[in-house]
């Protein structure tokens, strides 16, 4: 794809009519006084206001200006991936709509990936203007990303974030995954990650769309990115060892109580009537699910595409 802008920046809203004006002004000024070519790509994720018609009435005022407009609410991810899709900037950036996100962080984020060469720049609100209701879960699912994925981000889920364009084409954002694209970059094969301080606005208009699910959610998504970067292109590495070594557990048994019966104590009670028997059953009896599991893993990758297809009702300016 040829790179016709400076910067893109994805813009995921639902229900955003009130910021959209003031967020767009904010955009222009600093786009303007560092002389970017841009495009501003504002994927509506099947909001129930005015928002698709504040965005229609930016298109005509802005070229710069685009639209995707989701045909019902799928989520962050879906809104993210149909944005990255359609980026055309040499470096991508994506923002909240609800003002809590600064525009002046811009040119900095800019900076260090075209002048400093790094994949992808996370933005770390150190000082936050959440309620402890979400700043608490944050905190927790930010150390088990650290953990469990070896990227020392301290704020994974930071909506403010810059990416080389092909960081964005090679990856696939689906589900709730957008807490944690840097894995997904870093299992893509981008491992140049870094994080800046960024500023964090108190929230102006709306309310928040953090949910209880996100308590639910978050670890499991975590577990998810964590398996697909390790073992998604061979699931038979994860399956196979599990079974082989759950096999092996309940053949080693069976050799056991054989030898037990043969040549130790063949006066003892029946093979079958001992509680080691079952335990060497079941076990080998989960290792050929597991071995089952794998194999049925490995055929569903090999033939089926996992991109996920999301239903869009309009676009603006926005090429297929």
């Amino acid at each position: 794809m040829e790179l016709k802008y400076d910067i893109s920046l994805v813009i995921p809203l639902l229900n955003e009519e009130e910021s959209l004006p003031e967020l767009h002004a904010w955009i222009q000024r600093v786009m303007r006084d560092h002389n970017f070519s841009y495009e501003i790509l504002f994927v509506d994720d099947g909001s129930k206001d005015a928002s698709w018609s504040v965005i229609e009435g930016l298109n005509l005022k802005d070229e710069n200006v685009k639209g995707i407009k989701l045909q019902r609410n799928y989520g962050k991810s879906a809104a993210l991936q149909n944005g990255f899709e359609a980026a055309e900037g040499r470096v991508v950036i994506t923002m909240d709509a609800d003002l809590q996100d600064s525009p002046d962080e811009i040119p900095e984020l800019h900076r260090l990936i075209i002048e400093e060469d790094f994949d992808v720049i996370s933005g770390w609100k150190k000082k936050r203007f959440d309620p402890i209701t979400k700043t608490l879960p944050t905190k927790l699912y930010n150390w088990a990303a650290r953990v469990i994925t070896g990227i020392k981000l301290h704020d994974f889920n930071c909506g403010l974030k810059a990416y080389k364009n092909e960081v964005v084409k090679s990856i696939e954002v689906y589900g709730d995954m957008h807490r944690y694209i840097p894995p997904l970059a870093k299992y893509a094969g981008f491992t140049k990650i870094g994080e800046k301080v960024v500023q964090h606005q108190a929230r102006k208009f709306g309310v928040t769309k953090f949910g209880l699910n996100r308590f639910l959610n978050g670890p499991l998504d975590l577990m998810t990115v964590a398996f697909m970067g390790k073992f998604g292109k061979k699931p038979m590495h994860f399956f196979g060892v599990l079974g082989m070594l759950m096999f092996f557990i309940g053949f080693i048994i069976f050799a056991y109580l054989g030898i037990d019966k043969l040549f130790i104590d063949n006066t003892a009670r029946l093979i079958a009537d001992r509680t080691e028997f079952f335990v060497a059953l079941a076990s080998m009896i989960i290792g050929v699910q597991f071995f089952l599991a794998g194999f049925v893993a490995e055929l569903i990758g090999r033939n089926s595409s996992t991109r996920n297809l999301y239903l869009v009702e309009k676009k603006l300016n926005v090429n297929d």
